[in-house]
């Protein structure tokens, strides 16, 4: 399909599929990506591959975040540490802005309660195999329920207070795993939470929770200094 001569100034496309998508001769000044999915495959911009750029600034702009493709037991414990630490950080800074939504976006609290819902799907529900692994409070994205997700086992949080509680025992609960965890352990597979017939060694699941968690802090800090600004 082909656009030409189209305006799309002004236009925000969200959760669309623009994969293999080319753009030429167009202005594109101003224009903001933001896909956490990005370092997956080659992003072109006047024929270079941005990625390894964009990869590097992120990685200048939150220290530690390289360390999440650790692949041994203690690059695992040390990158778990390096992301527990930023968003301690980060905490104090969204007082009085938690439940602020910028853009339609998740809200800080929201955005913790999805991370309870990270840890839940691929922690506790693919490498340890628990039948009902959801906190009741977790979020689930917003694929979860269109494409037949459960979601009478949710509930609102009573208050914020619960939000950071349950935040920080699922936090607990994955420094605890890898404190134990082995080599071989870690080449063991499990099914995909998702697509239960696709096949990820514990490893990789563990790897998707860290970007996870670094994905979704560097969209809590763009919000937060948004919410600030105004």
């Amino acid at each position: 399909m082909d656009f030409i001569e189209q305006d799309f100034s002004g236009a925000r496309f969200v959760r669309c599929d623009f994969s293999k998508a080319v753009i030429r001769g167009s202005n594109a000044a101003g224009m903001e990506i933001d896909d956490h999915d990005i370092p997956e495959l080659p992003f072109l911009v006047n024929g270079v591959d941005v990625v390894p750029y964009v990869e590097s600034e992120l990685n200048r702009r939150f220290p530690g975040r390289e360390l999440k493709s650790a692949t041994r037991p203690a690059g695992l414990r040390e990158a778990w540490a390096a992301v527990e630490a930023a968003w301690a950080e980060l905490l104090p800074r969204a007082a009085g802005h938690e439940d602020v939504s910028i853009d339609d976006e998740w809200s800080f609290a929201q955005t913790l309660r999805h991370l309870v819902l990270a840890t839940n799907a691929w922690l506790h529900g693919a490498v340890l195999g628990r039948e009902r692994p959801f906190h009741p409070i977790g979020q689930p994205f917003a694929e979860y329920e269109p494409e037949g997700g459960d979601m009478s086992g949710f509930r609102d949080p009573e208050s914020y207070e619960e939000v950071l509680a349950v935040r920080a025992e699922h936090q607990a609960m994955v420094r605890h795993y890898l404190a134990t965890v082995t080599d071989d352990v870690l080449a063991e597979t499990r099914s995909n939470p998702w697509a239960p017939d696709y096949e990820m060694t514990v490893l990789a699941c563990l790897q998707v929770i860290l970007n996870e968690e670094w994905a979704h802090l560097r969209y809590a800090v763009r919000d937060l200094e948004i919410a600030s600004s105004r």
